[in-house]
């Protein structure tokens, strides 16, 4: 059965991305591995359902915004209801996270709202 493993980020605090989907979407952080030789460093963190993300970040990394570059739009994270989109953006929103959008019902029937994690990548959060 053919499913997508993992996605990557790269990050420049792997430590405080991390913790960002700890905190709103209770994801487990994995151990930190380190490769010297190639100044890399990345933590797998692990959802509910066993999606995954690999959070990486490698020594003279450039930084671009979630809008200026093709590849990576965003990530949609399922919290299960109505009720924990709005919660979770609630919270977010109050913690000082900058709610892009939402939460709403878009033009194709997702009820969502959109945030930037810590380093600046759009998630997308809906039922």
């Amino acid at each position: 059965i053919m499913k997508i493993e993992h996605i990557a980020l790269w990050v420049h605090d792997i430590n405080n991305v991390c913790e960002f989907y700890k905190k709103y979407f209770d994801a487990k952080i994995g151990n930190l591995y380190i490769n010297e030789s190639k100044g890399f460093r990345s933590r797998f963190i692990e959802f509910e359902k066993g999606s995954r993300l690999e959070i990486m970040n490698q020594d003279n990394l450039k930084h671009s915004t979630y809008d200026s570059h093709f590849g990576y739009a965003h990530i949609s994270i399922s919290v299960g209801s109505k009720e924990m989109v709005d919660n979770i953006t609630s919270q977010m929103k109050a913690d000082g996270i900058f709610v892009k959008s939402g939460p709403r019902t878009t033009g194709d029937g997702y009820y969502e709202s959109t945030v930037l994690d810590s380093e600046g990548n759009l998630v997308e959060i809906t039922i």
